[in-house]
């Protein structure tokens, strides 16, 4: 297995690059869409505006190159705004198209008693079976770390699988097929985050 970290100028590509590393994994940070040939599990790390990812994944041609890998069902994991991306638009960028990966729409938390951005550590809940191998080595009490200003809205029920609390509900994280993808940062969230990508790599295949 060879875990491929896409580096378009954005996010903390060597933070998550040392977490895998840490787990024994075989790493390249992916610039371009033939070295797609050569790994086997992707990862869009993110930090920053929806747009101007999506445009610089767009400059490198990797933006059509992550839609194709995903129609494969090969192994993809998103990261904070690689979260936000897979679905079909943001009201941070609304002339900007996402990956349409999965249906929904990024929109901003409600300024209305709360703090922007939601930052920190925050329960996660996981809304899957007990056996589900995504929380092998997890539970509902742990906590992740987050940075994001934006959360995904979906009414397509297949994605809700992961849920936190920040003025209510929001969709923290979705499992679909061998399409991970958390709003939190693993690489960031120590010991529970390490575990996540453990399981990301030797369970989805």
């Amino acid at each position: 297995m060879k875990v491929g970290i896409v580096d378009y100028g954005r996010g903390n590509i060597r933070s998550v690059e040392n977490a895998f590393l840490a787990i024994g994994a075989d790493t390249v940070l992916v610039t371009r869409p033939e070295q797609l040939q050569d790994i086997t599990h992707l990862v869009l790390p993110g930090q920053g505006e929806f747009g101007d990812c999506a445009a610089n994944l767009k400059k490198q041609g990797m933006f059509e190159a992550i839609r194709e890998w995903t129609a494969e069902d090969k192994p993809y994991l998103g990261i904070c705004v690689g979260y936000q991306l897979i679905f079909e638009k943001s009201v941070e960028s609304p002339s900007t198209e996402g990956l349409a990966i999965l249906p929904g729409t990024v929109k901003r938390f409600p300024d209305v008693d709360l703090k922007i951005p939601h930052m920190g550590w925050n329960q996660v809940e996981w809304n899957l079976s007990s056996d589900h191998w995504l929380q092998q080595g997890l539970e509902d009490t742990d906590q992740f770390y987050f940075v994001h200003s934006y959360r995904v809205e979906t009414n397509d029920s297949r994605v809700h699988c992961l849920t936190t609390d920040y003025g209510g509900p929001f969709t923290s994280g979705i499992i679909s097929s061998n399409c991970l993808a958390t709003q939190f940062h693993p690489e960031k969230s120590q010991a529970k985050g390490i575990q996540l990508y453990r399981n990301f790599l030797e369970n989805i295949k």
